[in-house]
């Protein structure tokens, strides 16, 4: 719903990662006051490589579980990634719709290239548009919370937040009209219950903290899980451990391509879920076998977690589920004051992000309306049982894997729906990894697919300049 009334609002964006980057450029655009307050000393967030991973704890147990407590502590590490670690989509489909992730002469020229990459996108990004002026950098955000008593409905809400500056440990408090929460999803380890877990005396970690394969020369790994990183691993570990294990959640899910992988390497083994842990590090699987591990590597996943955030309750994490949200994005009673930026999953992220920005900066504007309170909780309620009559379990409400449920969110701001090449090319990149695990990213046949997006308007728009930007 399109309004009249145009109102400049402060907003203080909360992390200067793909999501944030976008928050802050759409809202200044439609005339907002932003600050981005952003932990580490660059943008970039997930993407923004951190090697030093020995003051954390291996399976991010030093944080209290996802609350509105304003005493949690934080992760010291916020990204994930491994040094080996490529994308796992081509970058012709994550650039966001004005600014595509092109090559540069120079760089990593790769179509599936290293993360590094996608970090210099990001910060290419922030400079063209002028942004690192709205951010400031080795900020913490302690405390974010509603000025006043709630009252539904109210448009005057206000927000105060307290942030640390990380070097002088200074503590500010400021009042904003609004708060975009965009730290992203990737970090709070999310660990399964095991039996013995917390007795088993030989090391474990989370996949969190994995950088490379060096510390486990010549040993017995135990890998569990097995999505894309805990793929990934594997595939390093074999080079140089004794034996590796990959534990799978169900035996009968296994690609073809990791099938191909395994069968490949005498090293490499697969085995189904962990039954128990013994103390003199033996690992029992459900079906009876058991090895002698040195470690065990979860690749299980990350949790949403919003240590800062003291909403009263009316925000809450059950099981990953960040509810209730609105189209993944407003708490209906604290709407539009409050939002989130990256909740979804499994979509094509950049330009999902931009869209969600879109509508925040407008809603905020007064430029668009959302729907009366009723009507967004009833569409969350809607939501949810269509999940649980498809079978869907609670803590994958955010996966999404719907190109269509894009198109749709976009619709609410007029937001260009995705091009037929980029959901080509990205289910194009999904089947071929199924099938060739090991060789995916390096042996290609989209050529067709490629040119045609590279002779589209994304690549070769004229508008915003983008592709002229400085090599």
């Amino acid at each position: 719903m399109v309004s009249e009334r145009y109102q400049c609002k402060s907003v203080c964006v909360i992390g200067a990662g793909p999501s944030g980057l976008v928050a802050a450029r759409e809202l200044r655009k439609e005339g907002h006051r932003v600050v981005v307050l952003e932990q580490n000393h660059d943008v970039g967030g997930q993407w923004l490589y951190d090697p030093n991973v020995e003051g954390e704890d291996p399976l991010g147990r030093n944080t209290t579980s996802p609350t509105t407590s304003t005493n949690s502590q934080h992760l010291k590490v916020h990204s994930s990634l491994y040094t080996s670690l490529r994308l796992t989509s081509p970058r012709e489909i994550m650039g966001f719709t004005d600014f595509p992730f092109s090559v540069k002469k120079g760089r990593d020229m790769r179509r599936f290239p290293g993360h590094r990459e996608l970090l210099l996108y990001l910060q290419d990004f922030c400079d063209w548009f002028g942004l690192r002026d709205l951010i400031r950098f080795n900020t913490r955000v302690a405390y974010v919370g509603m000025l006043q008593d709630h009252v539904t409905g109210c448009q005057d809400l206000k927000w105060l937040v307290k942030s640390v500056q990380k070097k002088t440990q200074i503590v500010m408090e400021e009042v904003f009209d609004s708060v975009v929460v965009a730290t992203g999803h990737y970090s709070q380890p999310r660990l399964p219950s095991i039996k013995g877990m917390d007795s088993w005396k030989r090391k474990q970690m989370h996949s969190h903290i994995y950088r490379d394969s060096k510390p486990f020369r010549n040993e017995v790994v135990v890998v569990v899980g097995t999505s894309l990183s805990g793929q990934d691993i594997s595939m390093e570990l074999v080079e140089v451990a004794k034996a590796v294990y990959l534990s799978a959640r169900s035996m009968n899910k296994i690609s073809e391509g990791l099938s191909k992988v395994i069968s490949k390497h005498d090293t490499l083994d697969l085995r189904p879920q962990i039954e128990s842990l013994q103390e003199d590090g033996k690992v029992l699987f459900v079906d009876g076998s058991w090895v002698i591990a040195d470690t065990i590597i979860y690749c299980t996943g990350y949790s949403y977690t919003f240590p800062f955030l003291d909403t009263k309750g009316i925000v809450a994490i059950d099981d990953d589920r960040v509810g209730p949200l609105y189209e993944h994005t407003f708490p209906p009673s604290l709407a539009p004051s409050l939002s989130f930026i990256g909740i979804p999953r499994k979509i094509i992220g950049f330009p999902f992000f931009e869209s969600q920005a879109k509508w925040i900066a407008q809603l905020l504007s007064g430029k668009r309306t959302l729907p009366s309170w009723e009507e967004m909780m009833q569409s969350i309620k809607d939501f949810y049982h269509s999940r649980d009559v498809a079978g869907i379990p609670k803590y994958q409400t955010h996966d999404i894997a719907e190109f269509e449920y894009c198109d749709k969110y976009g619709d609410h701001v007029g937001f260009p729906h995705l091009e037929e090449w980029r959901k080509e090319l990205c289910l194009s990149a999904l089947r071929n990894s199924e099938t060739n695990l090991e060789t995916y990213r390096d042996s290609l046949d989209d050529h067709d697919l490629l040119q045609e997006a590279l002779q589209s308007p994304h690549f070769t728009q004229q508008e915003q300049g983008a592709q002229d930007f400085p090599l």
